[in-house]
């Protein structure tokens, strides 16, 4: 059998977080119920005329520039031709000619080392509606709540050889576009999809093979099934000696196939034209700059940045930079308390098994970096045991609670009067003489033992450290 390498190129479409649509003032929040959100410009009524969102521009200028890409002064809108039951106009307003950002490019870690995924482009255009389809019933519904929802669409270059290239990609953009604000990038709801093309051709080759196209892949699951699936049904047509057909095809991950939509288009088969109804955009170099003056942080400088100001390791700058929240969190938290390895510790420990738990995105999270701060002063001071903590940190998560009113009105402050701890001590070690004798005789374990014994009898509110200590000193043996 020939050996045969696989040709990726994507398209990504990423809903963009305006509050209302691209071209008329109806609402982008998602889950309303059906038909709620439209309007006679995004249902596509006659006389209806668009106004563009200037938010959308500058999302999309945005990504572009985060991309490296080079934005057009000079961008327009283009008609995009086509029959669809959830395209109410019979039309996408787009950009084919003239799109706002060309050219740009991201780095993706690959098992061979650092790798460049090209940008061909990216474009501004109008999201179309969706079907419901009623198989009970064999009759489809259609929803217009998402007709007119901003997309940017992010053309990749075929630059990508395997689904993991593809996955690394895909959420290098992700954590660029949220860290920008620009989208949510749920891809459970929608907001962040992506067109697969692929072909194959023999190991050596320069000339691409045939490709298709597989569409609107909503999971990082589903894509890479598709992937695997459609390049070994290539391979297998070719090894027999026929030939792949350009088509679009659709995946269906619940059976783990895909079969045949319609041939793919061309650009000509939708008879582009430029869209009349909207004026040409020109994107002054005072806008841009403006634009550009308001870019954050993104995760790769941050993440250097952290590891030289807060000492972190490279697994830790990795997690807490893996959303932009946590790590906005994190550096509030580390400036008011200077214990950035023990903020760190409490973000990647108890507030990921808590986001985990209640399953919630680290995007959302709401933790007061004060309060945070508040609990690591505490533990570090000894005011809190471990267990202690973690009970209100849990408190200050779920309840936004201060941390030191809880723990007064819960009586965790632990105790650290060597007097009283004396006393349980004593107590302890007239009540466990084997444990006393087995640490005498170089028995290590029986000193834990015999603090397990006072935290019991202290309801775990004794100082750990005082207590190994009082301990010892009244045995007479310190080792």
């Amino acid at each position: 059998m020939k050996k045969y390498e696989t040709v990726i190129g994507l398209e990504v479409h990423v809903e963009l977080a305006t509050k209302t649509k691209i071209f008329c003032g109806c609402s982008t929040a998602f889950g309303a119920r059906p038909n709620a959100h439209t309007c006679p410009v995004c249902t596509g009524m006659p006389g209806a005329l668009p106004v563009l969102n200037r938010q959308v521009v500058e999302y999309a200028a945005a990504v572009g520039l985060a991309t490296g890409c080079a934005i057009g002064s000079y961008s327009m809108f283009d008609r995009k031709n086509y029959f669809y039951p959830d395209n109410p106009q019979n039309y996408q307003i787009s950009q084919l000619y003239q799109p706002l950002c060309r050219n740009g490019s991201v780095e993706i870690e690959t098992q061979q080392g650092l790798k460049v995924i090209g940008i061909h482009e990216i474009h501004m255009e109008e999201d179309a509606g969706k079907l419901i389809h009623d198989e009970s019933k064999e009759v489809s519904y259609v929803d217009y709540n998402r007709a007119g929802v901003p997309l940017i669409e992010i053309v990749s270059e075929p630059d990508m050889r395997s689904a993991q290239e593809v996955i690394a990609y895909l959420e290098k953009l992700r954590m660029i576009i949220r860290y920008l604000g620009a989208s949510d990038c749920k891809l459970q709801e929608g907001s962040m999809r992506a067109d697969v093309n692929l072909s194959v051709r023999e190991v050596g080759t320069a000339a691409y093979g045939t490709r298709t196209e597989m569409k609107n892949l909503n999971s990082f699951k589903a894509i890479t099934r598709a992937i695997d699936h459609e390049r070994n049904r290539q391979i297998e047509l070719l090894e027999s000696g026929r030939k792949v057909v350009q088509e679009t095809r659709r995946w269906d991950d619940g059976k783990g196939d895909s079969y045949a939509m319609r041939s793919k288009e061309d650009a000509q088969d939708y008879r582009y034209f430029p869209e009349p109804d909207l004026v040409p955009i020109a994107v002054s170099a005072q806008w841009l700059d403006a634009i550009r003056a308001g870019q954050p942080e993104l995760r790769d400088e941050r993440k250097q940045r952290y590891k030289k100001q807060y000492g972190l390791s490279d697994y830790d700058a990795d997690i807490i930079t893996g959303s932009k929240r946590v790590a906005d969190i994190f550096e509030a938290a580390s400036d008011i308390c200077q214990q950035p390895k023990k903020v760190s510790n409490w973000l990647m420990g108890e507030t990921m098994r808590l986001l985990k738990e209640s399953g919630q995105d680290p995007d959302t999270l709401t933790l007061d970096p004060e309060k945070l701060a508040k609990i690591v002063r505490l533990a570090d001071s000894g005011a809190l045991t471990n267990t202690a903590a973690k009970e209100v940190f849990a408190q200050v998560f779920q309840n936004d609670t201060d941390p030191e009113q809880y723990m007064e009105e819960k009586g965790l402050k632990t105790v650290s009067d060597e007097g009283t701890l004396k006393r349980v001590i004593e107590q302890v070690i007239k009540d466990n003489p084997q444990s006393v004798e087995d640490y005498r005789s170089g028995k290590q374990k029986a000193i834990g033992f015999l603090v397990g014994q006072t935290m019991k009898a202290t309801q775990g509110k004794a100082n750990p450290g005082l207590v190994n200590r009082i301990l010892k000193e009244l045995i007479g043996i310190v080792h």
